[in-house]
């Protein structure tokens, strides 16, 4: 299990794909509200001049030297739902970034969140 203090050690570190592709720099950890404990990141991709945030799942991340590699293609993390980089992330879009990573999605008891941004 990655513990949220030792994934944001890894922030602007390289996250690479299965194959060791790069998807882009880790910038934020996104950890699950009912648990407390890392579920997401967010990965800046893009050109220079046009960068986003997606998110990515951390479900069998593996920590290296330098990298976060995590267990879904670039090519399908470059897909996903995504916010600007100056963006927070819209608590009626968390369902969608769980959809598409077909991820059972469930709101807290209250109807809480369940990501948090830490």
């Amino acid at each position: 299990m990655i513990r949220a203090a030792d994934v944001r050690e890894w922030r602007h570190q390289d996250v690479v794909d299965p194959k060791g592709r790069k998807i882009g720099a880790l910038e934020a950890v996104y950890v699950d509200t009912a648990t407390d404990e890392p579920a997401m990141v967010t990965v800046r991709t893009g050109l220079p001049t046009r960068q986003r945030l997606v998110f990515v799942p951390l479900d069998e991340a593996v920590l290296g030297p330098g990298y976060v590699k995590v267990s879904h293609a670039r090519g399908e993390v470059r897909k996903a739902p995504s916010i600007g980089t100056d963006d927070v992330l819209p608590a009626d879009q968390e369902e969608t970034i769980f959809r598409y990573y077909d991820i059972a999605y469930r709101r807290g008891v209250h109807g809480e969140r369940r990501l948090a941004r830490r």
